[in-house]
């Protein structure tokens, strides 16, 4: 009987990177009550942005922190997505963070700049504001979600195909939560927002899903 090798990957980081994304969450849990609070209710109130709502809190520790672990569970799916087709490693979500964060960053910068070139700075400041803090909420949920995955389940491609279905959807709604209170401002210039939709909100993603298969 001829024995194989087997390559058996530890996968004792993932578990440090989930344990450590819950720890900061709950110290800014603790350091930040009263915008936490307001922060997990938000499918329910929008006390959030009527407290703490301008546009200057993007930069504030407490969305710079949601938006790491943003960035961390959405490189946790990936690799999670990738792996059943290719054999992995660490170095791998190495670099499968770095592409999600640059490509968010350039995003990021890109809304910006069409806010400065067309003069619609304080639009641009607020809507964006606005989904990336829906977004860090979402975060929350991959991120339970992720937990599953790695540390209690093992699911088929066709489960995380239902789960990233589910998550574009509501990517969808949280596009459309974050552009409905200034509806009036953007059919006014109907077409400049659907090119905005169609460059900014759509084609990133199509990209990256093509990119991903």
């Amino acid at each position: 009987m001829q024995y194989i090798e087997r390559s058996i990957e530890s996968r004792d980081w993932i578990t440090l990177l989930l344990v450590g994304s819950f720890v900061l969450i709950a110290i800014l849990s603790v350091s930040y009550k009263k915008k936490f609070e307001d922060f997990i209710r938000l499918p329910f109130s929008n006390n959030y942005f009527i407290s703490k709502g301008s546009s200057n809190e993007i930069r504030h520790p407490f969305n710079i922190s949601f938006f790491c672990i943003q960035i961390v569970s959405i490189s946790l799916f990936i690799y999670l997505f990738i792996s059943k087709e290719i054999t992995l490693n660490s170095t791998l979500f190495i670099q499968i963070i770095i592409g999600v964060s640059v490509f968010t960053i350039v995003k990021l910068f890109i809304e910006k700049m069409i806010g400065t070139i067309f003069s619609i700075e304080n639009f641009i400041n607020q809507y964006v504001y606005k989904k990336l803090t829906y977004r860090n909420f979402l975060a929350l949920f991959l991120l339970a979600v992720n937990l599953f995955l790695y540390l209690a389940f093992d699911p088929s491609p066709t489960t995380l195909l239902v789960i990233t279905s589910v998550l574009m959807l509501f990517n969808s709604l949280v596009v459309f939560y974050s552009i409905k209170n200034y509806r009036s401002l953007l059919f006014s210039n109907f077409f400049y927002f659907i090119l905005y939709l169609c460059t900014l909100e759509i084609s990133p993603y199509y990209i990256l899903y093509k990119a991903l298969i």
